[in-house]
């Protein structure tokens, strides 16, 4: 069978959408278009193959979203054929203990994603409108969810717990980490690129404006730096990363702070551009002289090599270390910078190699290999929802007894 997916992934600031053709029990990527939510009046940047092209919107950014998401796919129609536009996949940041796997989005799924806002204020909300602006559009268009957290469900409770009273982990106060899709794709690529290491201890660094680290054994997630919220783990463009409980209180009771100042403090106005004073950008960074530029970058390495030593200790060692994602794929020097805080482990960086983005940046000797791979979100994505459409398909398979269908999916429902 053939069809074309569409796969949406909505970061705080952008929404990269992805167009799959189907082939068989295969998505083969078409192209991707990135609208740009900080751009006033709005754009849509498309990609297809070697060629790109901007499309200014005219539509405004709403709470409803409807009028973007419509003049979106009017420009995407014009680049690519939408007539065969079978599914529309999301990437929703938090699923909590409700999703274990991708899933159908009906009513009780987008009530419960929605329920989750809470605990991605930054990133559930996009995922949440965007799901009704194509209801409101396409309304007979089938949706599919794929969570971040998902992945993580393998972590032992030991590892999800905080060390609060018990009856609050039962109320689903605990570890859930996230980037889950970026890490599976990368887990499921070492098995074809380097089977060895994928069987062993791997320590994948997902660099971009959002950052976190994950630990896996086998190709498993054992551990994560992201926690409770997007807020955990290492510093990233504005959030703070791991910080002291009793600084917020402090805040709070003695700094004047109310909740919702809070809030912006260590989502928007921390990290990167809280140490800098300058940007949110490591681009900008970089190419800064300023010294609040270079110490908000050696903290960020920092942070990265000392989370990367804590998460080691729940795989008991490390025999890789996958450099991810916008800022892990592209930047060397933060690649060094990390892995020269590691050379008391046997990190040996090949710095020409290095400096070259090439696939394998650690020397021959070295005791532990350093990769570059890139990440893919939305084919992760596009897999889950073909993964959703064979099992629909057979399921509406006849019963050779009874000739009779049911559409029987991963969720226990049944759909018409």
């Amino acid at each position: 069978m053939t069809g074309i997916i569409l796969t949406c992934n909505p970061g705080s600031s952008t929404i990269k959408l992805g167009l799959f053709m189907r082939k068989g029990n295969a998505a083969e990527r078409l192209g991707m278009g990135v609208i740009d939510l900080r751009r006033k009046p709005l754009g849509l940047h498309i990609v297809e193959g070697p060629q790109a092209v901007d499309i200014p919107l005219k539509a405004r950014d709403s709470d409803d979203f409807h009028d973007v998401i419509d003049e979106a796919f009017d420009a995407l129609a014009k680049h690519f054929s939408l007539s065969g536009l079978t599914a529309v996949g999301h990437r929703v940041v938090h699923g909590g203990d409700t999703f274990a796997g991708p899933t159908f989005v009906d009513d009780v799924t987008l009530n419960a994603v929605e329920g989750l806002v809470p605990l991605a204020p930054l990133h559930q909300p996009q995922s949440v409108r965007l799901i009704r602006a194509i209801r409101h559009l396409r309304p007979n268009l089938p949706q599919m969810a794929s969570f971040d957290t998902a992945f993580h469900h393998t972590q032992a409770d030991i590892v999800r717990r905080f060390a609060l009273p018990r009856g609050l982990f039962d109320q689903g106060i605990k570890r859930y980490g996230f980037h889950g899709l970026s890490y599976k794709f990368i887990a499921g690529k070492l098995k074809e690129i380097a089977p060895r290491l994928a069987a062993g201890r791997v320590m994948v660094a997902h660099l971009g404006s959002g950052a976190s680290l994950c630990a896996l054994a086998n190709g498993i997630s054992r551990d994560t730096s992201m926690g409770f919220s997007t807020l955990d783990g290492i510093p990233m463009a504005t959030r703070c990363g791991a910080l002291d409980a009793g600084v917020p209180l402090h805040l709070l009771k003695q700094g004047g702070y109310s909740l919702e100042a809070l809030e912006d403090l260590l989502y928007h106005r921390s990290g990167l551009l809280g140490l800098s004073g300058l940007s949110a950008d490591m681009r900008d960074l970089l190419a800064s002289d300023a010294v609040e530029a270079a110490e908000a970058i050696d903290h960020f390495c920092l942070r990265i090599a000392r989370e990367i030593c804590a998460l080691a200790t729940t795989v008991s060692g490390l025999d890789a270390l996958v450099f991810t994602a916008g800022i892990g794929e592209n930047q060397p020097l933060i690649r060094e910078k990390v892995c020269a805080h590691l050379a008391w482990l046997g990190l040996d960086l090949d710095r020409q190699a290095n400096d070259r983005n090439a696939r394998r940046i650690s020397a021959d000797t070295s005791e532990i290999c350093a990769l570059v791979v890139a990440t893919s979100e939305e084919q992760v994505i596009a897999d889950e929802v073909l993964s959703l459409l064979v099992q629909a398909e057979r399921a509406d398979a006849p019963d050779l007894a009874t000739g009779e269908t049911a559409t029987a999916l991963a969720d226990g429902r049944t759909y018409p």
